[in-house]
Order: C-alpha cells, then structure tokens, then sequence
C-alpha cells in the first residue's frame, strides 16, 4: 500500500479526496442514518472528526458523485437527486450574545446569497428566519432540505465561566434549533454535532425527536480510527514506531461498541512528527474543567473507575454541570463498562489511555501544589528511583515535596485539608510521569488503595491518615489482608509500602517497607 498525504488539520471532504489523503471510509454509517431514521444527534471529544463526517454528509446529499468513487456508500446512492443543504459552522470564538447574534446573521447571508434568494421581508428572529429560509430553499429546488449543525454548543462552551452569558447563548440557540422540528416537512435529514449533550429540556425542547447516537454501539466508531484502519489504511506509517505503545498512549475511547477508537489528531500528529507526546490534550484544556475538579474534591485517583448513571452522564447545563458527563462529554473519561443496578444503566468510566491519564494528572498536579516549575525535573527523579529500586529514596522524594508546601497554600486551599489530597499527590505524581498504576484494585481480601508496576517491581501501597503518632497500621493491612497474592503470578518482586500522615505536620509521619 502506498504513502498518501496526511489529512492533518483538513476538515473538508472534498480536500482529502481531491489531495490524495488517507481517508477511513465512513460511508456506511452514513447510509445507515439515512435508511434508519432522519434527525440525529452526535456528541463526540473535540478534534474527533466530526466535521469531516459532516462535511461528507454535505457533499453526499448534494450529490458531488465524483468524490465518492471507490467508496463503500457509492454504488448505493441515488446520485440523480440533489438535495440543498443548511449548513451552520459554530466553530469559532464566540462571547457575548451579540458575537453569536452577528455569527449566524453573516452564516445565513451568505447561505442566501450562495441560493439566489432575495426576501422581500427579512425576519430579525433567528427562528422566524430559518423557517424561512428552510422552506424557501424547499421550494427553490422541489427537494427537502438537508440541515447539518457543526459544533452546536460552542457558543455556550466558550462563555461557560460567564453564566450570565451562556444562558444568553443558549436560549437564542434554542429558537433557532426549534425552528427545525417546525419545518419538518421541509426537511430530508437533520445532524446536529457537539462535544457535550446539552439538556433537551432547556436546549432541545423543540428538538425532542433528535435520535441520540451518543452512546449507541453500533455507532460507536462513527468518529474515530480504529486499530484495523491503523493495521490496513495507515500501515505505511506504522513503519519505526511502537505498536504496543500507539495502542498504550492512543487508543481506549469506547462508546460502548465492541471496538475501542483512537483520536484522528493524536495518530496523525504521531505520524507527521514521529514521536509519543500529548498531541490531543495541548490543544486546549480548559481551566474551567481543572476549577471543577477541584471545587467539587474530585480528586485524581477517584477518576479511574467512576462509576455514573445514565441520567448522570448526560446531565450537562449552564451552571448544573455533573462532574462525571463533563470529563466523559469532553474526552477525558471514557466507558470501560456498562452495568445495570436494579434495572438501570450505569457506566464505569475511566482514563481512555496513557496520553489522557499522565497529561491530566500533570495539569492536576499542578493545581493541587505550587511548585510547577519543578515538575518535570520531578518526574524524571521518580523514574530514576523507581527503576533503581530506591525506597529510601522514594521516602525523602515525597517528605520533601510535602515539606516545600507552604502553610498559607494550605490555608487557603480548602482541598488541601481533604483526607484524600495526600494519598492523590501520590497518584498524581506516578501518574503523570507516565508509570503503570492502579487504585482501589479489588482482590477477594478487600481493596488496596494503589498498585505501581514497573519492569521489575511491584509496588503496593495503602495510605493512612494518623492523629498522633503512626502506629503502623498501613503496613499491618497490607499485610494481614495479603494483597501481594494477586500479584505473585506476575514474577516481579513485591515491595509493600505503608504510608501514614499526620493531620497537623502535613507531611509524612511513617513510611514502612517490606517485601511482600
């Protein structure tokens, strides 16, 4: 198979077909859509492909037959039939309600303009307009139209920190979106995309028909590559690097399909600079998120296996915003597993891969102790112990790191005095140098609060908050629940780690080892 142009950054349908790029054929899902159903809904991470799949759809309905040849969907379309397309981008940056209210007035202009089509009353309303607009572009071409909506809630996303604001936003969203479901006779096939699914009560009450796709299986790979692509598609690519490692850095993002997704952005940025970073997770974290994490104690080990309703999970609106649909909504969680408690869904979510659980735990980290500029440095001295087999080392690493903590940051951080925080710093210290670690890993003798392996070490630890002087009980639990036995199969050396605090010298009181 040949090398093809990577289509890093390209959103349109049209430049990666006419450009000779790689391009994983999503066709199918799209005939599906439309032989199924007609209105749709889709939330997905950012930079997941969504507007190139939108795009397609665009290009498709219109009938561009030329740019799918050799595509799946190609000898199943009706290429006779050209349907319009309203088409709206909220992809920029967006502030108060009068940057959205221009937005869309210049979008529909130039959808207008681009039609022929010249009112003789222009309604103000955005509702009233696009009724307009829909059923004038019907009459126009005598086919239904089609209505694709790119990045629906980044007017609201972008001012989340101003409520006020967002609201704003949102219910002028609102008119516009309700003017769809009142046009439905003017309209063959709705697709509305975001990264979160807002409320439909106060967002999509006009749009309750939308078939949701978020987390339905057989769509799960609607958006994303999977690692066939990789193997197949993208196998020029793969040449020099580690397949283990793109699967261990990359990969992980289900949505309940039996295939796991890696992010289009992460893989092609491997490819074009030929090395493992946090490609996806630098283009913007949001401080918004790290202030919610914080203000709500959520704390970094508690992420890995948190466990959400399904009601929960698609709880998102201005100023009631569920912790757990916020890191699930904007990719920094994914599903491991579904279970059902008394007949409901619930999902246990968790770090979709290395690159998500080191990059959030560095940004975390640094919001939960001062000193930002020594992290890195820290990072690579944690390694060097851990690969020596240094526990005593280990021990003056974290003694002094607590020690260098001032008392006025303790003072006014209210998360510092949580029981948990120390224990976290701990997890988010091997987390984000990038180690294997696991917490709260059950065995039939109870749970152990964190596992860190390493080439040749197993590393257990359980953590203890102590009032006065440490008694040991962190190692005694360790051991009296033996939770070294469910790592004896792996041939490593096991080494139990007992660490104990004191509440008032916040710092570490004890630090026990001894081989398991």
């Amino acid at each position: 198979m040949k090398k093809r142009r990577l289509p890093t950054g390209i959103q349109t349908f049209r430049e990666v077909r006419e450009t000779d790029c790689y391009y994983v054929d999503k066709t199918p899902y799209i005939q599906q859509l439309v032989e199924s159903g007609k209105h749709y809904f889709l939330s997905r991470p950012r930079r997941f492909g969504k507007s190139l799949f939108l795009d397609t759809v665009k290009e498709l309905f219109e009938g561009n037959e030329a740019l799918f040849h050799g595509l799946r969907i190609h000898p199943h379309w009706d290429w006779t039939v050209r349907h319009p397309v309203l088409r709206l981008d909220f992809s920029g940056a967006f502030g108060a309600l009068e940057t959205l209210r221009t937005n869309l007035t210049q979008q529909l202009d130039e959808i207008e303009t681009d039609a022929g089509l010249a009112f003789t009353h222009r309604y103000d309303d955005p509702s009233a307009r696009c009724r307009q607009l829909l059923r004038a572009l019907h009459r126009q071409t005598g086919h239904r139209v089609v209505v694709l909506v790119d990045e629906y809630d980044k007017p609201i996303l972008d001012v989340l920190d101003a409520p006020e604001t967002a609201r704003a936003n949102r219910d002028y969203l609102h008119g516009l979106y309700s003017a769809i479901k009142s046009c439905d006779a003017d309209v063959r096939f709705t697709l509305l995309t975001g990264v979160t699914r807002f409320s439909k009560v106060s967002l999509f009450s006009g749009l309750n028909h939308l078939t949701d796709l978020t987390l339905e299986p057989a769509h799960s790979a609607i958006c994303g590559y999977t690692d066939e692509d990789l193997d197949t598609l993208f196998m020029p690519e793969l040449r020099g690097l580690d397949r283990q490692a793109i699967r261990d850095w990359y990969s992980g993002y289900c949505w309940l399909g039996k295939k796991k997704v890696y992010n289009p952005y992460d893989i092609l940025l491997l490819f074009e600079k030929r090395r493992f970073d946090a490609h996806w997770f630098e283009t913007g974290t949001p401080s918004f998120l790290i202030r919610t994490l914080l203000d709500n104690r959520v704390l970094p080990p508690s992420l890995d296996g948190l466990l959400a309703s399904g009601d929960l999970l698609g709880a998102f609106d201005v100023g009631d915003i569920a912790t757990e649909a916020l890191l699930f909504q904007t990719g920094y969680l994914t599903v491991l597993d579904r279970v059902d408690v008394d007949g409901e869904p619930h999902y246990r979510l968790g770090y979709p891969n290395r690159e998500v659980r080191q990059s959030l735990n560095r940004r975390l980290l640094r919001a939960m102790a001062p000193d930002a500029a020594g992290q890195a440095s820290s990072r690579l001295r944690l390694r060097e112990l851990l690969a020596a087999n240094d526990l005593a080392g280990l021990e003056e690493f974290f003694r002094a790191f607590f020690a260098s903590i001032p008392y006025n940051w303790h003072v006014n951080n209210p998360i510092a005095n949580y029981e948990g925080y120390y224990a976290s710093l701990f997890y988010a210290h091997f987390a984000a140098a990038g180690l294997d670690v696991t917490t709260e890993d059950a065995s039939s003798h109870g749970r152990l609060d964190m596992a860190v392996r390493t080439a040749g070490n197993v590393y257990l630890f359980e953590f203890k908050m102590v009032e006065r002087a440490p008694e040991g009980t962190a190692l005694a639990q360790l051991r009296e629940r033996r939770y070294a036995d469910k790592y004896r199969d792996l041939g490593k050396a096991i080494h139990l780690v007992g660490v104990e605090f004191g509440r008032e010298t916040r710092n570490i009181s004890s630090f026990a080892v001894e081989l398991g």
